[in-house]
């Protein structure tokens, strides 16, 4: 069997994390064909470990060894996926009681969970109060409501203070901070907060400081870590108070879309080891921690589409698949694009063959809105051949209406 580098689409980044074996995509070393017998089913997505390895692998061999490396579990809540995780990452950062539940069950340490999100309710703060994770905290009401209940249970509660920051991370996909943010506590009313912590019978855990995600510009990363670990600082010496943590964000992005490239890190890791040999005397003690999600697991991760009719509209051939937005809402370009553009496709049965035909890809949805792909140039497409969608791992099934029109739900597998 002959083996090469798939290189599907050659306007976007290189898609080389996965190999081709005699004209087929593979997932760890499975032909997708293959894949789609195991599952039973398309559409379908398919997750790589070893990708997922070698991506934890790179970023503990350029970080710097002070930096802990968290799981955002929004980015991908598939079970096995976080069990993987479980073993390679130092923490995990959870938006629900659900993803909580989720990550205490995988055997991560409780007080290796941090618990996020502007609108936790009574029953969450006392499920995390008991399990012992961290809540970061996004607003002054909901530190009383921690106070209260931890009161009420005769526990500890364990908190870190979100912070809201004058400053942004310029140049990402989401924003979330500068101005006035629904996220965490505006930055000049945190050092009152912590104060009031420390005297309390809780326990103060420390900063959380996320500024944005999606984010390709290493001088917009660095700029960033440079605000926060300056405010992190100021902060605290206003409070006169230590931290057992600091979780600066992630923010790292991914490529996407035509003339994106892959995150440089090498500078950013540079001014990493800077900040901490700069604020040694201050964080020597705290666990400066990162969180990533879309980054880990984003190009893991691929979507599989089954093409099941062909058709001629006015000289525009129309590729009409299985899979569409009720699947992969983000590739639709309805999951916060302005204006929509493709992800890379190929045709995973037909690695080989040359492209040569201009064509949009549609779902089966009653809705213009069900685009896979917009003129894309592809092998000639049969009814059977299967559409891969990459850098699906992130927010594809769990961030999809898959109830929408009643279609069948999408299959997931980690290999």
């Amino acid at each position: 069997m002959s083996k090469t580098k798939s290189k599907p689409v050659p306007i976007h980044a290189t898609m080389e994390q996965f190999e081709t074996i005699d004209n087929e995509l593979t997932i760890n070393g499975l032909p997708m064909t293959v894949i789609a017998n195991i599952v039973g089913q398309t559409p379908f997505y398919a997750y790589d470990k070893s990708v997922i390895n070698d991506t934890m692998a790179n970023l503990r061999q350029i970080l710097p060894t002070g930096i802990e490396l968290h799981y955002a579990i929004k980015a991908n809540p598939y079970l096995p996926v976080i069990n993987h995780m479980c073993s390679l990452v130092d923490g995990f950062d959870v938006a629900s009681k659900g993803e909580m539940l989720l990550a205490i069950q995988t055997g991560m340490p409780t007080d290796e969970i941090s618990f996020a999100g502007p609108g936790k309710t009574n029953v969450e703060l006392t499920s995390a109060i008991c399990a012992g994770v961290t809540i970061n905290v996004e607003s002054e009401s909901e530190l009383t409501r921690i106070e209260q209940i931890s009161q009420q249970l005769a526990i500890t509660a364990n908190i870190a203070l979100r912070v809201n920051p004058a400053f942004e991370l310029k140049s990402s996909g989401m924003q979330m901070t500068g101005g006035a943010k629904p996220f965490g506590i505006d930055s000049e009313l945190v050092a009152d907060l912590v104060i009031r912590i420390n005297s309390s019978s809780n326990s103060f855990i420390g900063l959380h400081i996320f500024s944005g995600s999606q984010n390709l510009k290493p001088e917009a990363l660095i700029e960033a870590h440079n605000q926060t670990f300056e405010l992190a600082s100021t902060i605290l010496e206003q409070a006169q108070s230590t931290a057992r943590s600091i979780n600066i964000g992630g923010g790292f992005g991914i490529p996407y879309f035509p003339g994106e490239q892959h995150l440089e890190l090498s500078e950013i890791s540079d001014n990493l080891s800077r900040l901490l040999k700069e604020y040694q005397s201050q964080f020597g003690q705290t666990k400066i921690m990162m969180e990533f999600g879309r980054y880990l697991v984003g190009p893991a991760g691929v979507y599989i589409c089954e093409v099941i009719d062909i058709k001629m509209s006015r000289g525009q051939k129309y590729i009409v698949t299985n899979g569409g937005l009720h699947h992969h809402l983000s590739n639709s370009g309805n999951f916060g694009q302005i204006i929509r553009k493709n992800y890379p496709v190929a045709v995973a049965n037909k690695m080989s063959q040359t492209s040569d035909e201009n064509v949009i890809i549609v779902g089966p949805l009653c809705t213009p809105l069900d685009i896979v792909a917009n003129k894309v140039t592809l092998p000639s497409l049969e009814v059977g051949d299967l559409v891969v969608v990459y850098q699906s791992g992130a927010y594809g099934a769990c961030a999809s209406p898959q109830q929408f029109l009643g279609h069948p739900s999408v299959a997931e597998i980690l290999l």
